[in-house]
């Protein structure tokens, strides 16, 4: 299985960087891992909804750049659908059963993901209702796939 994860903006924190370097050497033995940084646009701190939209956009053509067209996506939206480790597990391990072989998790900018890139997701997926930092989303999700292929192979993982 190959799985890209495609985010806006450059991971800066020594400590998240770590942890997702943790995760992606474990998954290792499970999954080719690729992750990609795309640049965030540069914005004044007060955007009107037309430079909101304008950034979100140009964020999301840098997104779509990076995602093959037969790449199985997941979009990490707030108002995605919520899934427990178990049904995230039983998603990949289905999608891997049915000869999809080409992930790609979309984390977006502080904006959020354009409608373009919404469009061409095939799950959107949420962690929580919650805002969460996109860098820290990263090492969330490392850890959430890592557990799945866990799950998948029926070996121990805290529960």
């Amino acid at each position: 299985m190959n799985i890209t994860i495609i985010s806006v903006g450059k991971l800066k924190e020594k400590y998240l960087k770590e942890g997702i370097e943790e995760y992606v050497k474990r998954l290792g033995a499970y999954a080719t891992i690729n992750l990609i940084e795309v640049a965030d646009e540069k914005a004044p701190e007060n955007l009107s909804q037309a430079q909101m939209l304008e950034v979100i956009n140009k964020e999301g053509e840098r997104i779509l750049s990076k995602i093959h067209p037969d790449t199985h996506v997941f979009t990490l939206e707030i108002k995605g659908k919520q899934l427990t480790s178990e049904q995230l597990a039983r998603q990949l391990d289905d999608l891997a059963t049915h000869g999809k072989s080409k992930i790609a998790f979309v984390i977006g900018g502080s904006l959020g993901l354009s409608e373009a890139v919404r469009s061409r997701s095939d799950f959107a997926l949420s962690f929580s209702k919650m805002t969460l930092p996109h860098q820290l989303m990263r090492l969330v999700l490392v850890e959430q796939v890592y557990r799945a292929y866990r799950i998948n192979r029926g070996e121990p993982y805290h529960k």
